[in-house]
């Protein structure tokens, strides 16, 4: 059968995509690998809006069961919402017409030990993207630790207390100031000595007298007991190993989106995030529209995600009927 839409990815923007095209009738098929967003690593989640604290790996549990609760038709009990959980999207085939709605996309997949091809009117991308992790001794180890991915998140955690961040670019920086509000001191450590950071933002988080800012330092090592209790970076100048006191290490070093299946049928930008229109969340090509962290937009969180999902769906419903 032909879908009215397909949405590739759960989290934040794929649950709510799937609720709102329920809402409005949209046979829909929801393909994604798993519910488990980058807030999952979260111990604790506070500006998750309408709920004051809920952990990443519940509030993942619960958008799989909202968007559950909409899978059959409330009247006639039909099936509104298809959920293929444990694929991913390897491959989006373009529609013969593009310009025609009555067209159809082709969405390959694979799964654990299959592999499924799906076809839909319309496509939502809002397959997200994952942390670029720290690859230095003890980082694996101590994750969710200490160390963590997300200041937003865990922050608070870690009031009145040493904290580090590593990065130099907006994410870094941005993280940094959250920190200041309320962190005893942030250190940033930065491998050279430019950041990739606009340069008011570095202006005005610097003058803050909490902030010490390390350039030319590359992580080495993460130590510590049961948490974080120290990183040691080496100084490229000198060459010298330098350990620094903390318990908490903030990592920022990028984002990987999940856009790779994509890449020949829509524009995506210098570090391959989905290029949308922000009034609507269309990408450059037609039929296709995307939501999250996997696009271009200036701000990534859960709520902005949802919302920015919430929006496509009004314009999908529209493109489809109107």
């Amino acid at each position: 059968m032909t879908y009215d839409l397909a949405i590739i990815g759960g989290g934040p923007a794929g649950a709510a995509a799937a609720v709102y095209a329920a809402r409005k009738r949209l046979r829909t098929i929801v393909i994604a690998k798993d519910w488990v967003g980058q807030s999952s690593v979260s111990e604790k989640i506070e500006n998750w809006v309408g709920t004051i604290a809920i952990s990443g790996v519940e509030l993942s549990k619960n958008l799989e069961m909202h968007a559950r609760a909409y899978a059959k038709d409330p009247v006639s009990g039909a099936e509104i919402l298809t959920f293929k959980n444990g694929e991913s999207c390897i491959e989006l085939s373009r529609p013969k017409d593009k310009t025609s709605t009555g067209d159809s996309f082709s969405i390959k997949t694979i799964g654990c030990s299959t592999k499924n091809t799906y076809k839909a009117r319309t496509i939502l991308i809002a397959s997200g993207s994952g942390r670029r992790q720290l690859e230095i001794k003890g980082a694996k180890e101590f994750e969710h630790k200490g160390l963590t991915y997300c200041a937003t998140c865990d922050g608070p955690i870690y009031a009145d207390q040493d904290v580090v961040v590593i990065g130099g670019g907006n994410a870094a920086f941005e993280s940094a100031a959250q920190l200041l509000a309320y962190c005893k001191s942030v250190t940033l450590l930065n491998r050279s000595s430019i950041f990739k950071a606009d340069p008011g933002t570095i202006e005005t988080v610097s003058k803050n007298p909490k902030m010490n800012i390390i350039t030319n330092a590359i992580p080495k090592e993460v130590t510590g007991n049961k948490f974080v209790t120290s990183i040691t970076y080496t100084d490229i100048t000198s060459k010298k190993d330098i350990v620094i006191n903390t318990t908490g290490i903030f990592v920022e070093i990028g984002a990987i989106p999940n856009t790779v299946f994509a890449k020949d049928l829509i524009k995506l930008d210098q570090t391959n995030h989905v290029v949308t229109d922000s009034r609507n969340q269309r990408t450059n090509t037609d039929g296709i529209w995307s939501a999250g962290d996997c696009t271009d937009g200036l701000y990534h969180q859960n709520n902005i995600a949802a919302g920015d999902a919430v929006k496509a769906i009004e314009d999908i419903y529209l493109y489809l009927h109107t």
